[in-house]
């Protein structure tokens, strides 16, 4: 448990200075520390987005910064998505998705070399 909350804690700080999402730090740190495999890795990482997002959805919604028609339009696309990408997911090898992980990850880094150049 405290390993868990360490890995939470770190990814979410370094995230936050960085301005990455913290699932490209929190995913390794469960395979690599806490010995998950990438498929429940991932998962974990999607479902820790869920409540992050609700509150932060019904904290703008108060300062009026919410179009709830585009919300509900990306909720219910946001469902079907997930649905896709839980079959995908499920589809490929451990190691597949190990990969396209890590291919993700250097994209993530490119972009951030590429915006701390441009500044």
């Amino acid at each position: 448990m405290i390993g868990t909350i360490a890995i939470g804690l770190a990814a979410g700080v370094v995230a936050g200075l960085l301005g990455v999402g913290g699932g490209v730090l929190f995913v390794p740190g469960l395979v690599l520390f806490l010995g998950l495999s990438q498929h429940h890795a991932e998962a974990t990482s999607l479902l820790a987005i869920v409540p992050v997002a609700i509150v932060g959805t019904y904290r703008q919604d108060g300062y009026g910064n919410v179009n709830r028609g585009d919300a509900l339009l990306l909720g219910v696309l946001s469902l079907a998505g997930a649905a896709g990408g839980v079959a995908l997911a499920n589809a490929l090898s451990g190691a597949v998705l190990r990969d396209a992980f890590a291919t993700l990850m250097v994209f993530v880094a490119a972009q951030l070399v590429r915006r701390t150049l441009r500044s």
